[in-house]
């Protein structure tokens, strides 16, 4: 026996009108008998499709305000029963119930509405689709004999079989069935958390419900041999790169897509022109200007030799005079994201370098809005979940605790410097000089180690410049190296019992030191 089962009568009802009227049509060119309500109904006619009030096939009108309309034996009956069992259909016939054999329905825009700055609750509880969930549960409970579409996205392979096959088959009414759950899963899931007041994206609910939808398959994980794909959050409306809109250049690869988060991370807590060079998920240049391209061209000063084959991340437009920059000879660059790009730039950038035909150029969008303030990470089963570290810096909370006064020129470098320390993984030392990132020693077992590493990268430009450490000092070594290197102020949180050495330290050697009460490690 054959499991593709014809389509002779059909339920439409949606909020989302995209491509209805294409399939209502094919359906209606294949004789398919058409129910439908309100809204739906209304438009389909407008479009000159016959389609019949479901208020006249059950002989019950809608009522309270359009709450009730679907929910009738009538309907149900003839979506639940089971085509292969005599009894379902010997009692559908005897009440005069029609197999149902396609269910058309999306649900009311509930999560839109609550997302409306403005709305109100009485709107929002209006957008809870009882009707809906239940035709869709219903129809996909009984996939063995009905399909279900809830996307628009699902229509062309409706129409598909039906002008191969006649009707669906078992394995697509499978498939719909699934994502039909899927979907009434989510709309639920919001719900509950509309109603209880807890927001995934702040709070530490009891429990938490995490829905991630595939956005691509990528070539290969971190290595060759490890499958990777990258999903998204579909709660997360501030600008980020797994809704970016790649605009130039081949596949992303999972580590591209790790290197741009953590570009676009530092320029989105710059409020001044900036751009960010990111090498193996830490940043190798970083700096801000009055424009765009001196910013850029001071980034990449930051470790030339790093910079070869990095990932770059701006929070302003990239125009012209910044893709010249780029351009110049000697410099590879995998990926590029940025708010947008001027069309000269993207002209430029991909079709003047050598390398026009790979970069990626990826466009999120405006970079005002707060970035999340939660932050997941998994672990071997399960997940642990922290404020994310972006709390805005407060200068008038600092406290200069050597004898040797901060030079008024420093305190925009060490500023700049506490800003960056924050995007290094720990033990974590950056060098800033004149807004700009000139040394960096990240992710070594001593933090002296690191110390000395940011200065070997910095060089002779270490002279006159500030140091950030993302943690307390735990000995005054470091401050010797320091000093020897010609740095001339140090910001750290402060906090370990010999802080008292380590300011002597500063002070024999003439330096200023500042502590901030904060830590910033970054595992």
């Amino acid at each position: 026996m054959s499991d593709v089962v014809p389509i002779r009568t059909a339920i439409i009802s949606v909020s989302d009108k995209m491509g209805i009227v294409d399939l209502a049509m094919g359906l209606r060119l294949a004789g398919v008998r058409i129910l439908s309500t309100g809204g739906t109904r209304s438009h389909l006619e407008k479009s000159g499709i016959e389609v019949e009030d479901v208020s006249e096939y059950t002989g019950f009108p809608e009522m309270l305000d359009g709450r009730l309309k679907t929910l009738h034996p009538r309907i149900f009956g003839g979506i639940l029963a089971k085509r292969d069992d005599p009894d379902h259909m010997e009692t559908i016939d005897e009440y005069d119930i029609a197999p149902i054999d396609l269910i058309v329905v999306n649900l009311y825009p509930f999560g839109a509405t609550a997302a409306r700055p403005g709305a109100t609750r009485d709107e929002i509880v209006e957008q809870i689709d009882i009707g809906g969930p239940s035709l869709v549960r219903a129809a996909a409970k009984n996939h063995a004999h009905v399909a279900v579409a809830t996307s628009s996205e699902q229509y062309g392979d409706l129409l598909a079989a039906l002008e191969s096959e006649g009707g669906t088959d078992i394995e697509l009414r499978r498939r719909l069935a699934h994502e039909a759950f899927e979907h009434t899963a989510a709309y639920d899931r919001g719900i509950a958390d509309y109603l209880s007041g807890e927001s995934m994206l702040r709070d530490f609910p009891p429990t938490i419900h995490l829905e991630y939808r595939r956005k691509a398959t990528l070539r290969y994980g971190e290595n060759p041999h490890q499958r990777a794909a990258v999903y998204g959050d579909p709660r997360v409306r501030t600008a980020n790169l797994v809704a970016a809109r790649q605009i130039s250049g081949k596949e992303l690869s999972y580590n591209n897509l790790l290197d741009l988060d953590a570009a676009l991370e530092i320029v989105r807590g710059l409020t001044s022109p900036a751009a960010s060079v990111i090498k193996h998920n830490n940043p190798c240049g970083a700096a801000s200007a009055d424009k765009l391209a001196l910013a850029c061209s001071k980034a990449l000063a930051g470790d030339p030799l790093s910079a070869f084959g990095s990932v770059l991340g701006f929070n302003r437009t990239v125009d012209l005079a910044t893709a010249e920059v780029l351009c110049e000879p000697g410099l590879f660059i995998e990926a590029i994201v940025a708010p947008e790009f001027e069309a000269a730039a993207v002209g430029l950038l991909t079709s003047k370098p050598r390398w026009r035909e790979n970069v990626r150029l990826l466009q999120v969008g405006r970079l005002d809005e707060p970035a999340p303030t939660i932050q997941r990470r998994f672990i071997s089963g399960g997940v642990l979940v922290q404020d994310a570290d972006n709390l805005a810096s407060v200068p008038l909370q600092w406290e200069t605790v050597t004898d040797n006064d901060v030079p008024d020129a420093l305190w925009d470098d060490l500023a700049f410097g506490w800003e960056m320390v924050r995007h290094v993984k720990s033990n974590a030392i950056v060098l800033a000089k004149n807004a700009s990132l000139i040394g960096v020693g990240a992710g070594q077992m001593s933090r002296v180690d690191s110390v000395g590493i940011a200065i070997e990268k910095a060089g002779d430009r270490a002279a006159g410049s500030i140091l950030a450490s993302d943690a307390f000092f735990p000995f005054a070594d470091s401050i010797s190296a320091a000093a020897d290197a010609g740095i001339r102020a140090i910001i750290q949180p402060g906090g370990s019992r010999r802080d008292d050495e380590v300011i002597d330290a500063c002070d024999r050697h003439g330096l200023a030191m500042v502590m901030t009460g904060r830590r910033h490690f970054r595992h």
